[in-house]
């Protein structure tokens, strides 16, 4: 594998971003070796001194030589800057880009996986954290590793080996102390940001549920569950850091040992004649300035281990095997067929067995059963939201799983009983149906789903913002700013999952009576629990345990006295319930 291809996959980046990453390593290492140098020139002007050898001729070439490095180091400086921060920041734009086109792209059974507070940490924590590593850390660290090994081989050639090993000797021996905890590490930032993720998770909850919690009187006992959630986030970012804390504080101790050895060797091999005065003093004078930015090396080193958890979760996300297909269309009409499908989720949870029926074009196919019979899943698989395990899905003839996602969304609309509207103008909700239309096509589509009625009640009528998910309008209402975008879009395939099960008579009156203009000579595929809503349907599937039970129109059913049959009974015989 290149090196350019395993820094995407270990710091999830592009492979721009890798090659801004190598170039930013090595102006790092460049900018280190430009502030030795100094060092190189100072050793050299004391030699002159104590040989007595400065002369008049030499000093212009001292003056000469420190303003070369002085210009040298403000240069390699500006060209460091450049390169670690003003590249990742770059980085981290395209990041986000990707990370955000990269889950538009996603089977939607993968954010069935996935709850919204990891994937929110995902996108806002891990990335700020990768950032931070990527414009401080890595950088400093690979280019402080580079010049420290080129000065010690420099040494090495040019000056005593004994005296190179003494002061050397502790870098690697700290580096590998680091490395060696490096799994322990690794497991204490896994588990702190799962307790982290418990917290999240329970304080989103709270919030969503505070209405059910008060009216049940449970709000104290939930504060203390989550009382309990935060205190456990504590304890384990406490003992996180402590964990962290040993390793580069042991590391450290281990680094300034290096002082000792090269006091004790240099002294000896001075004591011998071995070596001079000048080159005793030089490298108790380097590992004096050597080992304070290295133990911040160790730091860097200690973080970066740790942001390898946030990395992975990254690459998890960047990596993810995306639904591909063709961007043409080729289907002839729009009748939907299921060929013995097979579905399951993750490959060992059977959800859908051997299914085969087909909704034709023009015709209202209803999909009833028991609740966990595969409703839902046939509905989102016709649509390819998932891809079928066995078997094959048609529309028109043309198999689904070979057309672009995004493509064969073009021919469906989509009504679910679960709405989901923006804090916007209920012009901009209705628009997402079709984001170019007018505005007197978005009314003229509102007024066919039975808008208009509450509307105008509204303060600045289609102008008026609804709120979080539409939180000042009823459930009747929202649901049929749903239906006006389904009228909007105008796609020849109608997909209804319970889209009247939550709402009282009236409101289900209205809602039904702009759901017989939406589907008319279109392909239906209608989810429905009450038997009065699919009574005129023209062909009824039922679903019950992932395998299709029976299929036929309501007539052909009630005679055949099956499962259909016995569920038209029971909610008969429920409509005559009352309370005693």
């Amino acid at each position: 594998m290149k090196i350019t291809e395993r820094l995407q996959h270990t710091f999830a980046l592009s492979h721009e971003g890798a090659v801004d990453m190598i170039k930013a390593c090595v102006s790092v290492t460049v900018t280190n070796m430009s502030l030795m140098m100094s060092a190189g020139v100072l050793y050299s002007l004391i030699k002159d001194m104590l040989a007595d050898t400065l002369t008049k001729e030499r000093i212009p070439f001292y003056v000469i030589t420190s303003a070369v490095i002085l210009v040298l180091i403000a240069l390699t400086n500006y060209i460091q800057y450049n390169a670690t921060f003003l590249s990742t920041y770059k980085e981290s734009g395209v990041r986000r880009t990707a990370l955000a086109e990269k889950l538009r792209k996603l089977p939607l059974s993968y954010f069935g996986k996935k709850n919204i507070a990891d994937l929110t940490t995902t996108i806002m924590s891990d990335c700020a954290m990768i950032e931070t590593a990527s414009s401080h850390w890595i950088p400093e660290f690979i280019g402080a590793l580079v010049s420290t090994a080129i000065v010690g081989v420099g040494l090495f050639i040019f000056f005593d080996w004994r005296m190179v090993l003494a002061s050397f000797w502790v870098i690697p021996a700290s580096f590998l102390l680091i490395w060696v905890s490096a799994d322990y590490q690794k497991k204490a930032v896994k588990k702190n940001n799962s307790v982290k993720l418990e917290m999240n998770e329970g304080i989103q909850e709270c919030l969503e549920t505070i209405r059910d919690l008060r009216a049940n009187n449970a709000q104290n006992s939930y504060m203390a569950s989550l009382d309990e959630k935060i205190r456990k986030v504590e304890k384990y970012a406490l003992f996180t850091e402590l964990k962290l804390a040993i390793c580069v504080n042991s590391s450290a101790i281990v680094l300034k040992l290096g002082i000792a050895t090269t006091a004790l060797v240099g002294g000896m091999l001075l004591a011998k004649g071995e070596i001079t005065l000048l080159t005793f003093f030089m490298f108790l004078m380097l590992v004096s300035r050597l080992y304070d930015p290295m133990q911040i090396t160790l730091q860097n080193f200690a973080t970066i281990i740790a942001t390898r958890v946030q990395c992975e979760r990254l690459d998890e996300v960047l990596s993810h095997e995306v639904q591909t297909g063709t961007s043409q269309m080729t289907n002839n009409g729009y009748d939907i067929e299921f060929d013995h499908v097979s579905f399951a989720y993750n490959n060992d949870t059977t959800v859908l067995s051997d299914v085969s029926f087909t909704a034709k074009q023009g015709e209202v196919t209803a999909l009833i059963g028991p609740s966990g019979g595969g409703k839902t899943t046939v509905s989102r698989l016709a649509a390819r939201f998932w891809d079928a395990v066995g078997g094959k899905i048609t529309l028109g003839g043309m198999d689904v799983s070979k057309v672009d996602p995004e493509t064969l969304f073009s021919a469906y609309s989509i009504v679910f009983q679960d709405v989901t509207l923006f804090n916007q103008s209920i012009l901009d909700n209705i628009r997402i149906g079709r984001k170019d239309a007018s505005d007197e096509e978005v009314k003229r589509a509102a007024k066919l789903a039975n808008c208009d009625e509450f509307v105008s009640r509204l303060p600045q009528g289609y102008d008026t913002i609804i709120g979080e998910n539409g939180s000042e309008l009823s459930g009747g209402e929202r649901q049929r700013i749903s239906i006006a975008r389904a009228f909007l879009k105008d796609a020849p395939i109608i997909l209804l999952d319970e889209a009247t099960a939550s709402l009282d008579v009236e409101n289900e009156t209205k809602v039904q009576s702009a759901l017989t203009r939406l589907i008319k000579d279109k392909t239906v595929m209608v989810i429905a629990h009450r038997m009065r809503t699919v009574a005129k349907a023209n062909k009824i599937v039922v679903l019950d345990q992932g395998c299709v039970a029976e299929q036929g129109s309501p007539e052909q059913l009630m005679k055949k006295d099956g499962v259909f049959a016995n569920m038209v009974r029971l909610q008969t015989q429920g409509q005559d319930w009352s309370i005693a």
